[in-house]
């Protein structure tokens, strides 16, 4: 079932960190089953290797801790329960490697680090998992470098379409504004045709009324 997070901005960089945490933990186990099972130097080099595994871990739930505050308040609850139960989890996972850890003082001491041989197998052994966790981290920081690229690449192409919207409203506003001109012109024509027309008709009037006139003092002289 996909992860119901994915869907939601903002979310991607948990759920990486959180994919991650899962396979860790899944090795912290591993390792916990290995030193129960493990004596002598064997012992040592598993539990300093899931020591280190630890560390990660826990560096992995301080990047959930920062990055669920990303996450929209309606997907928040849920992702702080998820976060509070892998929290309880790595606890569990401490004290267990804590107390594997005091078994193995209590039944070895620390006469295995006066070996050369030892030293140089711990300073081996600490390099590979320092490798590991080198790679670990950069396979995060190339995740979020993708993220992040993804995310430019988006934001690109909304502020091109922002641009396009932009002039395609500056257009239809200068069309607007143009049409509005094109109106008042109609608009004052009309008026000058209905003043001329007012005009006109006074014009005719005084005319027929002077016509009249005439008719009338025309009529009048023939009888007089």
């Amino acid at each position: 079932m996909s992860n119901p997070l994915d869907t939601d901005a903002g979310s991607e960089m948990f759920a990486s960190y959180e994919n991650e945490l899962k396979l860790v933990q899944a090795d912290l186990n591993q390792k916990l089953d290995q030193i129960a099972e493990a004596s002598g130097e064997q012992r040592k080099s598993a539990i300093r290797q899931a020591e280190q595994v630890l560390e990660e871990a826990t560096e992995l739930l301080d990047q959930m801790r920062m990055e669920k505050q990303n996450i929209p308040s309606a997907s928040r609850s849920e992702v702080n329960r998820r976060f509070r139960n892998y929290s309880t989890d790595i606890d569990d996972i401490k004290r267990k490697l804590k107390s594997l850890s005091d078994d193995r003082k209590a039944l070895f001491g620390d006469r295995y680090t006066d070996d050369p041989v030892d030293e140089h197998l711990e300073q081996r052994q600490q390099l590979l998992s320092g490798t590991e966790r080198l790679e670990r981290s950069s396979a995060r920081l190339q995740g979020a470098q993708r993220t992040a690229l993804e995310t430019e690449d988006i934001g690109r192409n909304v502020l091109a379409d922002l641009y396009v919207q932009r002039q395609t409203i500056e257009g239809t506003r200068v069309n607007m504004q143009s049409s509005e001109g094109y109106v008042d012109n109609s608009i004052k024509t009309l008026r000058g045709m209905a003043r001329r027309m007012a005009t006109n008709r006074i014009i005719t009037i005084a005319i027929i009324t002077v016509l009249v006139l005439l008719i009338f003092a025309v009529i009048f002289s023939k009888f007089h």
